[in-house]
């Protein structure tokens, strides 16, 4: 019903839940971030982007891209979609169980409508199980969802970068189980980069990357504006 007193309590339940446990992560945050920032990896580099973003101000409902240093290293991002409030949290080098542990100060608190997430490119390559990147994955997607359970999550295939060509047969087998997942879960949807970044035998385009030949240069993030558009 769109009227009456009963949507409009279930409303307000449903949002004095989300500020309760807002409030909660929020706790936990602050004690993980005071009490072991010198054991746990990534630290410096979280605090230093969510000061960044603090200090440019940002706002709740935005669409929020997050993951390694592909995502971290998008500079065109926020240009490429101009009519989009973005905020970039990606950072270099981490894997999807380092998400899982920076998932409030990089996320939660920013109470997006939508995340984009780049993980398991560096887990395949450090031979981390595709089963443990999938356990990290699952997990991340349950507390957004436990949060909102609307917001919307999109997670991103690996890329086939030349460097990491070895282990194409790796990427390909994460890949395929990383899509069986966003069919089965429920609110999350996979965005497919892998065939757009080869060519017509199948191989990946040492074009489209820079010098290391991991990372994409503006030709490789062109083709990547062009695969987002669509979810915009």
């Amino acid at each position: 019903m769109l009227n009456g007193f009963g949507s409009g309590k279930k409303s307000t339940k449903f949002e004095n839940m989300k500020k309760h446990l807002l409030l909660l992560f929020s706790i936990i945050g602050l004690l993980h971030f005071t009490g072991y920032s010198q054991t746990v990896p990534f630290e410096q580099e979280v605090r230093t982007i969510s000061a960044k973003i603090d200090s440019m101000g940002w706002q709740a409902g935005s669409t929020v891209f997050t993951g390694s240093s592909t995502i971290r290293m998008w500079k065109s991002l926020q240009t490429s979609f101009p009519k989009e409030n973005i905020l970039n949290t990606g950072f270099g080098g981490s894997k999807a169980s380092d998400l899982e542990t920076h998932l409030f100060p990089l996320v939660i608190r920013l109470e997006p409508s939508r995340v984009f997430i780049y993980e398991g490119d560096n887990d395949i390559w450090a031979n981390v199980p595709v089963a443990d990147i999938l356990t990290s994955l699952d997990n991340i997607v349950n507390r957004l969802q436990l949060i909102d359970p609307n917001i919307k999550i999109y997670l991103i295939e690996a890329k086939p970068s030349p460097s990491r060509w070895e282990k194409k047969a790796n990427y390909e087998i994460f890949n395929q189980k990383l899509k069986e997942y966003c069919l089965a879960k429920e609110g999350v949807e996979l965005v497919p980069v892998w065939k757009a970044l080869t060519d017509d035998a199948g191989n990946p385009r040492p074009e489209l990357y820079i010098q290391d030949q991991l990372h994409l240069n503006e030709k490789g993030y062109e083709i990547w504006t062009a695969i987002f558009k669509e979810y915009f």
